[in-house]
């Protein structure tokens, strides 16, 4: 597949900076919001989105995050087993406004699961999605994102990655898109 950089660094942290305003615009000092990354990459929007944030309004912002692998409707289909991460969720959701943060919105499965996973905590007020990357056109579900960092028009083939300096050693976004054969 044949690799193409849709965000590089500086763009990355310009996204995320943005929508971090977008936050403050509709949730003020955060005192009744919590913001939830989806394990295992959507924590990284999260910590960078807290950084910001906390820089920004100049105290601390309530954060968790959620593992949603035995919420997933795939889990027994796949090869491999997925291995559960550790969900942080210490404080009480019940009637608070709840913004979910994942890097990329696909098909719309893992926000579903997102959910599934969430309400086993409580009921919240109101839930919100933050994605960094929204690939718009291959929804199974009727899922939107609320804050969307960048949208990409991809194909079935092709593939975004989302890549960090703390695994990967920049922050990046790829789209890889087959190479085609002329035989």
């Amino acid at each position: 597949m044949q690799p193409q950089v849709i965000l590089n660094e500086k763009q990355v942290d310009l996204t995320l900076r943005r929508l971090c305003y977008q936050l403050i615009e509709n949730h003020n000092d955060f005192t009744n919001t919590i913001l939830i990354g989806f394990q295992p990459r959507g924590i990284f929007v999260l910590e960078r989105l807290k950084i910001k944030l906390e820089k920004i309004l100049n105290h601390p912002i309530q954060c968790g995050n959620i593992d949603i692998t035995f919420h997933r409707d795939d889990f027994r289909r796949r090869e491999r087993p997925i291995i559960p991460s550790v969900t942080n969720i210490d404080f009480d959701i019940e009637n608070r406004n709840i913004v979910l943060v994942d890097d990329v919105l696909h098909t719309g499965r893992t926000i579903r699961s997102g959910l599934d996973a969430l309400l086993a905590f409580g009921r919240p007020k109101k839930v919100e999605l933050l994605t960094l990357i929204d690939r718009r056109f291959q929804r199974d579900l009727p899922i939107q994102a609320n804050y969307i960092g960048f949208t990409v028009d991809t194909l079935i083939s092709e593939k975004v990655s989302v890549e960090w300096k703390e695994t990967d050693g920049k922050d990046q976004v790829f789209l890889f898109t087959p190479i085609e054969s002329n035989e």
